[in-house]
C-alpha cells in the first residue's frame, strides 16, 4: 500500500511536520516499559505525549483512532499504537510500534514466571500473592463500574449485559458463540425494532486549530486501500502463523500439545472484541477446566503477576503459556519458556492484520450511526463477561474452602474495600496499587 504523504493533502499542511523515524521509535519502546495501570494508562500516556507535548496527532484524531481499535479484535492500546504507527511511518512504523508496546511487557513476565514456578513454594512469595490477589478482584470491578457506565446506554444494553453473564457463569457458553449471538440479535433489532438500538448522534467539535497538528481531522480519509491489498496482507499473515507453527511441531515431545496451543491462542486473537477482559475469562475457563494446562489457584496467580508488568493485561496469556508447556513437559523451563514466546506471538500478531486491512476499511464507516448502534450491543456483552470475571476469581480469593458465610477471608475482604477506595477516591495509580498491596501481604505474613 502506498504511504500517503499527509503533510501535503489539498493544501491542509499542518504546521508541525512528521516526527522522524528514530524519533518516534524512541517514544514506543520508552512506551513499552512505563504503560502501567491497564488500557486508560496506556491510553492516557499516549495522548499526554502524543497530543499535548510533540502535536503529532490532534485530539479528535486521536480520539477517532480509538474508536476504531474499540470495535476490533484485540486490545485497543497496542491496537492504537499499531495504528498510530503506521499513519506516521507506514507498515514499518506500525510494526515497531505494536511491537515495542508488547515486547518489555512479555520479558518481565518471564522472568517473573521462571521466578514463580521456581520459587512460589516459599512463604514470603505466598503472603505478596495473598495480598495482591484482593488488590486484583478490586482493580477488575473498577473496570466494571467504567465500563458499565459508558457501556450500558439503554434497557436493551443491561439485558444484552445480563445475559451475556448468564451464558459465561451459568451456561458456560464459548466466547465465539456469544459475539455470534450478539451480533444477529443487533441485525435482527436492526430491522424489526431499529428505535431500540437508537442512539442519539453526539455533536462532535474538532481541535479549534488542527492544522496545528501532524495528523489532524481535517486531512481526507486515506482510500488508498484495495482489494489486492487485503489479499497480499492476508496471504502474509498466513505465511506468518505457518512458519512458526511448523517450527513448533518440529520440537520433541507432543506435538498435538503444540497444535493445540497455536491453534487456541489464535482463535482468542480473533475474539477479543472488548479488550482483554472479555478474552480472559473465556481462557481462563477453558485453560483450567477443559484442557487442564494449569489450575485455578496458577490462573488466579497469573492476573496478579500481570498487574505488576507494564503492557496490556492480555500479557496474562503468556503467562498461561508459560504454565502450559512447563506443567505439559514435568516442569521443564525450556519449554514453559518456549511455551510463553509461542503464546505472544500467536496472540499479538493477528492485531496488525486487524490494523493494516481493517481499519483503511472502517475509517468509511466511522461516520454511520447505524453501525455504532448495532455494535453497542457487542460492547454490552463486555460488562457481563467482566462481571462473570469477577465472580470467577473472587469466588476462590474471598472464600478459599467454600462458599459461605462461615468461610469468608475478612482480611481479604477488607483489602478489596481498601483497595476500591485507594482506586475510586484517591485515584491511585495501579502500580503504587500493587507496590502497596505486595508491602500489605508480607506484613499480614510477619504479624500473623
Amino acid at each position: 500500500m502506498p504511504e500517503t504523504n499527509f503533510s501535503s493533502v489539498n493544501n491542509n499542511q499542518p504546521i508541525h511536520t512528521r516526527p522522524s523515524f528514530r524519533e518516534a521509535m524512541q517514544f514506543w519502546f520508552k512506551l513499552g516499559w512505563i504503560s502501567f495501570g491497564g488500557t486508560t494508562g496506556h491510553i492516557a500516556i499516549m495522548h499526554d505525549y502524543l497530543v499535548e507535548k510533540r502535536k503529532w496527532i490532534s485530539n479528535s484524531k486521536f480520539i477517532h483512532a480509538l474508536n476504531h481499535c474499540m470495535i476490533l479484535p484485540g486490545p485497543e492500546a497496542q491496537q492504537l499504537a499499531i495504528y498510530i504507527g503506521w499513519k506516521l511511518h507506514g507498515r514499518k512504523g506500525g510494526i515497531l510500534a505494536g511491537t515495542f508496546f508488547v515486547l518489555p511487557s512479555m520479558l518481565i513476565l518471564l522472568a517473573l514466571s521462571i521466578i514463580y514456578v521456581c520459587y512460589g513454594n516459599s512463604p514470603w512469595l505466598l503472603a505478596m500473592f495473598d495480598g495482591l490477589k484482593p488488590a486484583v478482584l478490586a482493580i477488575i470491578l473498577v473496570a466494571t463500574q467504567k465500563v458499565g457506565s459508558k457501556a450500558l446506554l439503554q434497557p436493551v444494553h443491561f439485558l444484552v449485559a445480563g445475559a451475556a453473564f448468564f451464558c459465561t457463569y451459568i451456561l458456560h457458553t464459548p466466547m465465539p458463540w456469544i459475539i455470534v449471538g450478539v451480533l444477529a440479535l443487533a441485525v435482527a433489532l436492526r430491522f424489526i425494532a431499529p428505535s431500540v438500538l437508537h442512539l442519539k448522534k453526539k455533536e462532535t467539535t474538532g481541535d479549534q486549530q488542527e492544522q496545528d497538528y501532524y495528523l489532524n481531522m481535517a486531512q481526507p480519509a486515506d482510500r488508498s486501500f484495495k482489494g489486492s491489498t487485503a489479499l497480499k496482507l492476508l496471504l502474509s499473515f498466513l505465511l506468518l502463523w505457518l512458519i512458526p507453527f511448523i517450527m513448533l511441531m518440529t520440537l520433541g515431545g507432543d506435538k498435538g500439545f503444540w497444535k493445540q496451543l497455536s491453534c487456541f491462542f489464535t482463535e482468542t486473537a480473533f475474539i477479543t472484541i472488548g479488550g482483554s477482559y472479555t478474552v480472559i475469562p473465556y481462557v481462563a475457563q477453558t485453560v483450567v477446566g477443559k484442557l487442564f494446562w494449569l489450575n485455578k489457584t496458577q490462573m488466579i496467580d497469573g492476573f496478579a503477576l500481570a498487574e505488576t508488568t507494564p503492557g496490556p493485561l492480555i500479557i496474562v496469556l503468556s503467562y498461561v503459556g508459560f504454565m502450559a508447556g512447563y506443567n505439559h513437559f514435568n516442569g521443564s523451563l525450556l519449554m514453559g519458556a518456549i511455551g510463553l514466546l509461542a503464546t505472544t506471538y500467536f496472540t499479538f500478531v493477528p492485531n496488525f492484520l486487524f490494523i493494516f486491512m481493517g481499519a483503511p476499511l472502517i475509517e468509511r464507516s466511522q461516520g454511520s450511526i447505524i453501525i455504532q448502534s448495532m455494535l453497542s450491543l457487542v460492547t454490552a456483552t463486555v460488562v457481563g463477561v467482566i462481571l462473570n470475571l469477577t465472580f470467577f476469581l473472587g469466588k476462590d480469593i474471598l472464600f478459599p474452602v467454600e462458599v459461605s458465610p462461615g468461610s469468608i477471608d475478612y482480611l481479604a475482604l477488607g483489602w478489596v474495600l481498601v483497595a476500591l477506595l485507594l482506586q475510586l477516591k484517591f485515584r491511585i495509580n495501579v502500580l503504587y496499587l500493587v507496590i502497596l498491596s505486595l508491602l500489605y501481604g508480607l506484613l499480614r505474613y510477619w504479624l500473623l
